[in-house]
């Protein structure tokens, strides 16, 4: 087997046939969906930009709860240590 042969997995030919096949029938159901290349990379580039606006979100939901908390426990730890200090 040649090298380019163990590259592909099979004969060059053969690759190119099966390559040949499987691109029709994307083509076939991209056209029949009305899909182009640029809306799929559109829709992957709308994708993580949905993803790192509710990424903000989220982390900005994260500190509110955190503050939230901690507003109320660090003065709870705060006091709990100084009455257990006395002791």
């Amino acid at each position: 087997m040649s090298g380019l042969a163990r590259f592909l997995g099979d004969s060059p030919l053969r690759v190119f046939l099966k390559l040949l096949v499987v691109s029709f029938l994307v083509g076939i159901v991209m056209s029949t969906f009305g899909w182009s290349p640029f809306d799929i990379l559109e829709s992957i580039r709308d994708f993580f930009l949905r993803m790192w606006h509710m990424g903000f979100a989220t982390i900005d939901r994260f500190l509110g709860y955190l503050l939230l908390g901690a507003a109320i426990v660090i003065p709870a730890f705060i006091l709990l240590r100084l009455f257990s200090y006395r002791r």
